[in-house]
């Protein structure tokens, strides 16, 4: 009876008097309010700026002159320029090669005997028309005979006159029988080879001038409005409106530049990436390395200069034409501004903003106005675009 009644039952009650000891104990709880914690953000200080805005392309070199060495004159090679190969550096006025003279010597040699005798010929009838015209005057010829004196004068002087163009044109041919270079260059290909017959007009090389290469250089249409340039249609430019490029390579290990202008524009517009052709000119200089042709370069255009613009990073940029202002209050608002340009990781903005306000550059997922925030500044790097 006791351990089936008793003992449960003091067990039972001494549980619910702890039970009742612990209610009467317990603390009471106050309710309390949650503090939000603001959010840190990025901040850049408004600084107004004069920039000169760059635009960026990209193009292969190639030569100003292309020119193929043809003779003139047909004839057997009998002696090539060891220059005379592909890749070969000649100078201007450089023998580069020769053709088989002598029918051309002999050619000259007749023709010098003709223009001799005809020489002779045209002084004897001037000399035999002065005698005649002397005797007329007093009386001792026949008008006839003197005019037959004067039209044997004309017609010696006239094959005197022919004889002196037949001589220097045999002359000339005798000269073209050595090929020689019109400008400093470099051979692109050549094919002849000594005892190679050569025909007149047949080209045996070509040739490019290495004084002066350009540079084709594609740029979006949009991209114009960057740069001073007249109408597409005037093709080449003043050079007053010429702009300045900088080209940029990687060669032999080395980063190597080189300066130019911009000398033309084509006008016609590629339909497929509308994107319009300019052409730099760079001229070479005794004091930089060449800029071989076919080397690919990266062109730096300089164009228009603005002022009061405000460079910020192009993640600041919200739904295309708004930016988040942190206020005197450190709360964020929202600011719509006025984009001039989208350039890689930078925007530029022409208006909507004042020297001292401070921009959010960090990434917010959700932007609430009047959000609090805890801004910390950053220093705006220095940046070209």
């Amino acid at each position: 009876m006791i351990r089936t009644i008793v003992i449960p039952s003091a067990i039972v009650i001494a549980f619910l008097f702890g039970a009742a000891t612990l209610m009467a104990t317990a603390p009471e709880l106050e309710p309390s309010s949650i503090k939000p914690v603001p959010v840190t953000v990025r901040v850049q200080n408004v600084d107004m700026e004069a920039i000169q805005l760059k635009v960026h392309s990209q193009g292969s070199v190639v030569p100003s002159t292309v020119s193929q060495l043809i003779p003139e004159v047909s004839g057997r090679v009998t002696w090539t320029s060891p220059n005379l190969v592909a890749g070969g550096y000649f100078a201007a006025g450089q023998e580069l090669a020769r053709i088989d003279e002598l029918d051309y010597k002999n050619a000259r040699d007749r023709a010098k005997a003709a223009l001799n005798r005809a020489k002779a010929e045209v002084e004897h009838a001037r000399f035999e028309y002065g005698r005649l015209k002397s005797l007329a005057e007093r009386k001792l010829t026949s008008r006839s005979a003197l005019e037959n004196g004067l039209r044997a004068y004309r017609v010696s002087q006239a094959a005197f006159e022919d004889a002196t163009v037949s001589f220097e044109q045999a002359e000339e041919n005798l000269n073209r029988t050595v090929l020689r270079a019109p400008f400093d260059g470099l051979v692109k290909s050549e094919n002849v080879d000594i005892g190679q017959f050569a025909a007149r007009g047949q080209a045996i090389a070509t040739l490019y001038a290495s004084d002066i290469v350009e540079v084709r250089l594609p740029i979006a249409d949009r991209q114009l409005a960057f740069l001073n340039l007249p109408s597409l249609r005037t093709g080449n430019l003043p050079e007053t409106q010429q702009p300045s490029v900088t080209l940029t390579a990687e060669y032999g290990g080395r980063t190597l530049n080189w300066e130019g202008k911009i000398v033309r524009t084509e006008a016609e517009i590629d339909t497929a990436s509308r994107m319009v052709q300019l052409v730099a000119r760079v001229e070479t200089q005794a004091d930089q390395p060449g800029l071989s042709v076919g080397l690919f370069v990266n062109a730096e255009i300089s164009g228009i200069a603005v002022e009061d613009v405000v460079v910020l990073p192009r993640s600041s940029l919200r739904n295309e034409n708004q930016v988040l202002i942190v206020d005197g209050e450190n709360k964020i608002r929202f600011r719509t501004v006025t984009p001039l340009r989208l350039y890689q990781d930078s925007v530029l903005i022409a208006d909507g903003l004042v020297e001292g306000d401070r921009v959010c550059v960090s990434t917010l997922q959700t932007a609430i106005e009047g959000m609090n925030v805890n801004p910390i500044s950053e220093n705006a790097d220095a940046r070209g675009v």
